[in-house]
């Protein structure tokens, strides 16, 4: 019997163990099929070209008998929960970046997503990142074999002639006995173990940013992945707690990103001002704690709606800048934004401003930030008011921002509304709510009641069982007949919304019961796995 027991995910990429009887083995890893599977050797008719057409697959293909399942984009393999699927000759379409991207939306949208997944003679230590990005667990020696084989050296960076082994760049005990063939085989190791680390921490794309750029193929296989929404998006987590590092530019396409352009544009409740003004971003974050956002909300003073300019979100209303990724993303600074950045800001912005109609829309901005606000009020047909005479944070241009405000209403900023919307797509009456307490500790009350803790990693709302009468629809998780003990499994999960995903707020019901917590995989994970936590809970009440 077979399982997989995945430990962290970091989208498609995880860490954890899969065994198989009495044998394991740690993935991302190293696996040594004929210890596991010693009939392997004997199946026939399992090695089918990944570009066989579809009468050619259907009429002479099989797929093994039980656990590893061969597996083909054009197959209709019964591949169940825990298994290892073997996707035969991937090695063969590495420099086919769209028959790997196709190949792999095909495979990975019908096999379950709690199965292990192994890529024959495919990893080297300059492309098993990637390989670990796209959703491949298990992986062997045979692809670093061959490369000693041709006499060549293999290190996370490329495949170098053998003799670059005495210059010393690695002091491994392969090198230091001249035996290149357990360098080749070190230093995957190596790598993967690298990689192991990066999942736990929810930092792999930077892992792979940094390693594909040696490669071009590696490169435009990122970049196609990135438009793959359908794909990467379920495996997405909402939020993280740690830095996001947009610092080339694939960070435009991430995941994070898009679906921040989208929620703002889309989730994003009426305005409570009719006045907005547009504000550079700072380096600090949230962009409240800066000096020079500081200065422009004494010379705003509530007047007018605050929306920050930035690359890569595009836009960042004032009462969403603690919420992930708009409080933890670090880009390298330039003064400069290229014809690609400015088009997709300033499609974040001309949605937002089309959207939501507001009386005036001032442009507090300089250099990049100002062009993309201009070409999206062009976009929409909308004035654009620049107080900006020189840099926004000169008095002159802080002056001129204050006087062009004169005689507007003052109004709040709205915190908790902007993230309910954000967050669960409703929009809430706040009056009467107050935050109260401080950092990590802030809640949300209303008339002495706790409605919602905020979670000052990520910046989102944790709603009691008080705040999630406020929020309709959505959000929630169906259960079976059971009193949860603690975590909720995904077998015991009936129903769900499929627009969960891993690191939402969750409202779990079942018989007799409630109960509050996390998300801990994806919505439509949760219906398709049969083992792994569906969702950590918090509390848990009877009804």
């Amino acid at each position: 019997m077979s399982l997989f027991d995945i430990r962290r995910r970091d989208c498609l990429a995880r860490e954890g163990i899969y065994s198989h009887g009495d044998l394991g083995v740690r993935t991302p890893g190293i696996i040594d099929i004929p210890a596991f599977f010693p009939a392997l050797d004997r199946e026939t008719v399992t090695n089918v070209p990944l570009s066989a057409s579809a009468g050619f697959v259907s009429r002479y293909r099989r797929s093994g008998e039980g656990s590893p399942v061969v597996v083909h984009p054009l197959g209709k393999e019964p591949v169940t929960s825990g298994d290892l699927v073997v996707v035969a000759n991937w090695h063969t379409i590495l420099a086919r970046p769209p028959d790997f991207v196709s190949y792999l939306a095909a495979l990975k949208g019908r096999i379950p997503p709690d199965t292990a997944w192994y890529a024959p003679a495919s990893a080297l230590p300059s492309n098993v990142a990637l390989l670990a990005y796209a959703g491949f667990d298990l992986f062997d020696h045979r692809a670093v074999d061959l490369e000693t084989a041709r006499g060549s050296f293999c290190l996370a960076e490329g495949t170098f002639p053998e003799d670059l082994a005495a210059s010393g760049v690695c002091t491994c005990e392969g090198c230091v006995s001249g035996d290149t063939g357990r360098h080749n085989r070190l230093a995957l190791e190596r790598e993967l173990a690298l990689i192991g680390r990066f999942i736990i921490e929810s930092r792999l794309r930077d892992l792979v940013e940094a390693r594909c750029r040696s490669d071009p193929h590696q490169v435009a296989i990122m970049r196609l992945l990135d438009r793959e929404e359908a794909l990467l998006e379920p495996f997405t987590p909402v939020a993280r707690s740690i830095p996001f590092m947009a610092t080339t530019s694939e960070s435009l396409r991430r995941i994070e990103v898009t679906r921040w352009g989208k929620r703002v544009r889309e989730r994003s409740p009426s305005p409570i001002h009719e006045v907005a003004v547009l504000l550079p971003c700072s380096a600090r974050k949230p962009y409240s704690t800066s000096l020079s956002h500081h200065k422009f909300t004494r010379a705003v003073r509530g007047r007018a709606h605050e929306l920050i300019i930035t690359s890569p979100l595009g836009l960042v209303p004032r009462e969403l800048e603690r919420v992930y990724p708009a409080a933890h993303y670090d880009i390298p600074v330039t003064g400069h934004w290229d014809r690609e950045e400015l088009a997709l800001i300033s499609s974040v912005i001309s949605g937002y401003l089309g959207r939501h109609q507001y009386r005036r829309v001032l442009a507090h901005l300089d250099g990049g930030a100002l062009q993309a606000a201009r070409v999206a009020a062009d976009a929409c047909g909308i004035p654009l008011e620049v107080t900006a005479e020189t840099h926004p944070t000169d008095p002159a241009s802080l002056a001129a921002l204050d006087s062009a405000l004169d005689g507007e209403r003052r109004r709040p900023t709205d915190m908790v509304r902007g993230v309910l919307a954000w967050q669960f797509g409703v929009t809430v009456e706040t009056r009467g709510m107050v935050i109260r307490g401080r950092p990590p500790q802030e809640r949300v009350e209303k008339g002495g009641r706790i409605l919602f803790t905020i979670d000052a990693r990520t910046g989102l709302l944790r709603p009691t069982f008080q705040g999630w009468a406020l929020i309709s629809g959505g959000y929630r998780v169906g259960i079976d007949a059971f009193t949860p003990k603690g975590d909720i499994l995904a077998p015991g999960v009936t129903s769900v919304d499929e627009g969960i995903r891993e690191g939402d707020e969750v409202l779990v019901l079942g018989e007799g019961l409630s109960a509050t917590g996390r998300a801990a995989m994806g919505g439509p994970e949760m219906l398709r796995s049969r083992h792994g936590v569906a969702v950590r809970v918090r509390k848990i009440k009877s009804d």
